[in-house]
């Protein structure tokens, strides 16, 4: 910071002795009176400016001395601290509260859904496909299946295309279209579509290893439960490695599910085929059954997934 100029108050230099200038002789020898008068009166006028304009820089330089001092007091003030890491947070989660992030289930969902689709299979040669409030439940199989391919190939259960005369399936931005069973794998109840007509910018799933997967690993299950749908679910990992037998297997014979993911979040009929979703978007398995110990065939919180590296060998697919 420049400092204000001081001055001093001493007189710069002594008045010049008759000896040194004839022109100081003759100041010596006195001025007229109206000359010592002007003269009086402007030493006068002098000395005031320069007494006030001292006074203004000495008042300049106080008031800047002092708001130092009170800068460095502040400092010093009890309860003064540096920021801290907890300050941050602090702030942070208050900023939050204000415009909350959208949750991972959410940003999940997002980056699935325009991969899931809604899977009909047509058990009448008169059915059109149309949705229409005298269409009986049992006269079409409703599920769910997710693009892996972007030229329209679907997974989905074997179970929910077995019998159809026609499957027709919907893509999430409501285009619609007939498909062909073109694979299955009967013991993992896996079948593989492909959409004769498909709309613009189809978007395939990301799918991932079931390698890392834990129990408590947060997931969310995607479908169109009763035909209501999209619909989201979210829940957990809850074992791995698990087995599943139909209770109302035609087969009694038939070999059980292996190799199962048991979860959590909510699915019922029509989740069949539908993703089980990490919650970075990425595809771990296909859901395929819910445990069923009653006869409303509701959920109860034990729902199967078959893992995507058994789905990916179905669709002649390399495996992770």
């Amino acid at each position: 910071m420049k400092k204000a100029p001081l001055y001093s108050r001493s007189p710069r230099r002594a008045a010049p002795t008759a000896a040194e200038s004839p022109a100081a002789a003759d100041a010596a020898a006195g001025p007229a009176p109206a000359a010592q008068h002007a003269a009086g009166t402007t030493l006068r006028k002098t000395g005031a400016r320069a007494s006030r304009l001292n006074a203004a820089l000495w008042a300049a330089g106080g008031a800047l001395l002092t708001a130092v001092l009170m800068l460095g007091l502040l400092q010093l003030r009890p309860g003064q601290r540096p920021i801290t890491q907890d300050d941050i947070d602090t702030a942070v989660r208050q900023s939050l509260e204000k415009e909350p992030l959208p949750s991972a289930a959410a940003k999940a969902y997002e980056a699935i859904l325009p991969s899931v689709v809604r899977v009909v299979g047509l058990m009448d040669d008169k059915d059109d496909g149309e949705d229409k409030p005298e269409q009986r439940a049992m006269e079409r199989s409703l599920g769910t299946g997710v693009v892996i391919i972007d030229n329209g190939t679907i997974l989905t259960n074997l179970h929910v295309v077995t019998g159809a005369r026609k499957i027709r399936v919907r893509f999430a931005n409501g285009h619609e279209s007939d498909a062909t069973m073109v694979g299955a794998q009967p013991e993992n109840d896996l079948a593989v579509l492909r959409a004769e007509s498909l709309p613009d910018d189809l978007e395939a799933a990301t799918m991932r290893s079931t390698g890392d997967l834990r129990p408590g690993d947060h997931v969310i299950a995607v479908g169109h439960p009763f035909g209501i749908g999209p619909s989201v679910s979210y829940g957990v990992v809850s074992g791995l490695k698990r087995q599943f037998r139909s209770p109302d297997g035609d087969k009694p014979d038939e070999k059980p599910l292996s190799n199962l993911i048991q979860f959590d979040a909510a699915a019922n009929p029509g989740n069949s085929g539908g993703p089980l979703v990490t919650m970075d978007g990425q595809v771990v398995g296909v859901v395929t059954a819910i445990l069923n110990p009653s006869e409303q065939r509701t959920f109860i919180g034990i729902g199967f997934a078959v893992p995507i590296e058994n789905a990916a060998n179905a669709a002649g697919m390399p495996p992770f």
